[in-house]
């Protein structure tokens, strides 16, 4: 981790934005926080951040009120509603069943296969909650123990995650793409005594079969005492193992009545495994109580949520956008979140248009690179659909380039619906910088820091950046819902808050601020290039290669050059209709040198059919680095494909 902060200098500014954007004003005159109130809020939390986060937890309900909103005497390891007592399923599903939102409708589920869709109201899913934790407690499950769930977008994937909540069991859910080795590695560190899993998954016109990789995980696990399986696909599958064990099987005689724990406000929720473009998996750990609050403010502010919203989170549920704003967040709000099983080109490219006019969605969170990967089809395949339940767009995992922004603001916003680019990570579970509803927005920049959220721009010594310049990002002061440590590795998590000088929380990320207060993330700090004595930002010349026609996606590495220290090299995929050639390369090349200056030297180009990322879209730059210097490119457990 040290390596990735070896630059002390600002990086340089190549491209600017100066386009702004403003909500139309019925958006603004029904927002849930008005400009007012918003400007009261950044007051407060710049002036009381205890007092701004005990007002967001007293619109949850707790079983006992806290002693202390925050504790600082052990910091990092930083304590919130000290003395607390709750169980955030309480708050996402016993609650709603004593009001009105009993009976709507809590999640719809569509499968990949066209066909195939399903309703659980609030009243439903709190009854097959109780049913899965009573199936838990059977199996002689108790407060503590960890279950690990390795399954697609399912109902059942929700189910699961609830009814270990419900009765204070830790889940870790481990994404449906990854190997076997994966697998293990993430059971075992846990030591998880159960598996949640299906017999396979659909997954962009396939049928991947997810038993056979638990089969090959478990032979090394030896903590696992049963594995759950879901009966998705029907393929068949060997269950002659004594330790496998149906699903329906167990729910069917499971009681429907299930007391929900009472829990220490700082007793652990989840742990999710994140090594994305670096290395070994780490398992970052929430808990109840401050994430519980963190997610419901964010989410319900940032997102605008309505009683007769449908939103979805187009993520999958193994990220911590699928935690925090798939299933948690939403339900914690009472509102109706979406969840969709299959990949976005399956059937065709049109498939999530397809989806928001079905179920007439009013707000969609996505990824840029899926937004970019929908732009290679052109912007015929959104204007073929109504999209008029849109109501508001969000963007969230890689900085979002301003030309993938106006085209998503255009061809499927309608000029309409303001684009919510957030800013966080899985360690810290909540927005962190963010537009909201009434902001003035630029496209490209995540706009500024939710209230009470205290973030800054410095050197490595911990000064701070003038306004232009790009430097560290670094939070400042906790937030409630921040991840507690790392599962197992106390000095990992310390080291987040010793890298840079001044207890602050180095978050990995290069940014820079503008003159208006406008954050704008330029990478990874482990992306930066030194070009000739110049700190250049990968995001920088991938978003000056995005501007370009021909490109529907890119990805730039810097390799050792032996007189200007390093120089750029560009994986380039490029659109629909456009071949690679050497007349295009040299169009590109004098393109970016007129878009960034002199300074950002091309090497070389290459035209690739894709690019290596993460399950969750991530770019891994570090395999295609590996690759280009004949380097060992470590875990690729997280690789998509």
């Amino acid at each position: 981790m040290e390596e990735s902060f070896r630059f002390k200098e600002p990086t340089e500014t190549l491209l600017s934005e100066e386009r702004v954007f403003r909500p139309l004003p019925e958006i603004v005159v029904e927002a849930n926080i008005s400009p007012k109130d918003y400007k009261k809020a950044l007051e407060k939390g710049q002036r009381d951040l205890e007092g701004f986060w005990e007002e967001a937890a007293e619109k949850l309900e707790w079983f006992k009120k806290w002693d202390r909103v925050l504790d600082e005497s052990h910091a990092p390891f930083y304590r919130w509603f000290v003395g607390a007592k709750c169980n955030i399923v309480y708050n996402a599903l016993d609650r709603h069943i004593k009001s009105f939102r009993k009976n709507k409708v809590a999640i719809i589920w569509q499968g990949e296969p066209l066909g195939e869709k399903k309703k659980l109201t609030y009243y439903e899913l709190y009854r097959r909650v109780n049913q899965f934790a009573s199936v838990l407690k059977s199996l002689g499950l108790k407060k503590g123990d960890r279950v690990a769930i390795y399954m697609p977008n399912l109902l059942q994937t929700a189910i699961a995650m609830l009814g270990c909540a419900k009765i204070g069991v830790i889940h870790t859910v481990i994404h449906s793409g990854f190997s076997a080795i994966a697998l293990k590695k993430r059971v075992n560190d846990a030591k998880a005594r159960v598996i949640v899993t299906s017999d396979g998954a659909y997954w962009n016109g396939k049928i991947i079969n997810l038993k056979k990789a638990v089969d090959e995980a478990i032979i090394e696990c030896p903590s696992v005492e049963h594995v759950i399986v879901v009966k998705r696909t029907g393929e068949p599958i060997d269950m002659s193992d004594g330790r496998y064990l149906w699903w329906d099987d167990l729910m069917e005689g499971a009681s429907e009545e299930c007391e929900t724990e009472i829990l220490d406000a700082e007793h652990p929720l989840y742990i999710l495994y994140t090594s994305g473009t670096t290395g070994e998996p780490k398992g970052v750990l929430h808990v109840h109580g401050g994430y519980m609050v963190g997610v419901y403010r964010t989410l319900k502010w940032v997102f605008d949520l309505k009683e007769t919203d449908i939103y979805w989170c187009a993520a999958d549920i193994g990220w911590v956008t699928g935690h925090s704003c798939l299933l948690y967040g939403p339900l914690l709000c009472g509102a109706t979140t979406l969840m969709y099983e299959g990949h976005p080109l399956c059937p065709k490219a049109d498939r999530l248009w397809q989806i928001v006019d079905k179920f007439g969605v009013n707000i969609l969170y996505t990824a840029p690179t899926t937004i970019r990967m929908l732009m290679r089809f052109g912007a015929e395949l959104p204007r073929r659909h109504h999209l008029k339940t849109l109501r508001l767009l969000g963007t969230v995992g890689e900085p979002i380039n301003p030309e993938a922004w106006l085209w998503y603001y255009e061809n499927v916003g309608r000029e309409r619906c303001p684009i919510m680019d957030t800013w966080w990570q899985t360690e810290t579970g909540m927005f962190m910088i963010t537009p909201f509803p009434i902001s003035l927005l630029k496209p490209g920049s995540v706009a500024k820091p939710f209230p009470a959220i205290h973030v800054e721009i410095v050197d490595r010594e911990g000064n701070p950046i003038p306004q232009g310049k790009g430097g560290f990002l670094v939070i400042k002061r906790p937030w409630p819902a921040m991840f507690r440590t790392l599962w197992g590795d106390p000095d990992g998590y310390k080291k987040y808050w010793e890298i840079i000088p001044g207890n602050v929380y180095t978050t990995g990320d290069v940014a820079r601020k503008d003159e208006d207060g406008y954050f704008w993330i330029q990478g990874r700090a482990d992306d930066i290039m030194k070009i000739a004595g110049h700190c250049i930002g990968t995001a920088d010349v991938e978003n000056a290669f995005f501007s370009h026609p021909a490109v529907a996606e890119a990805a730039c590495i810097s390799i050792p050059d032996s007189i200007k220290g390093e120089v750029a090299k560009v994986f380039v995929v490029l659109k629909k209709g456009y071949k690679p050639t050497d007349e295009l390369d040299r169009e590109l090349r004098q393109y970016v040198q007129k878009e960034l200056g002199p300074i950002a030297i091309i090497k070389s180009i290459e035209f690739v059919k894709n690019i290596p990322k993460t399950s969750s879209g991530k770019i891994m730059r570090r395999v295609l680095k590996s690759k280009e210097l004949g380097l060992d490119p470590g875990d690729l457990t997280t690789l998509a494909d």
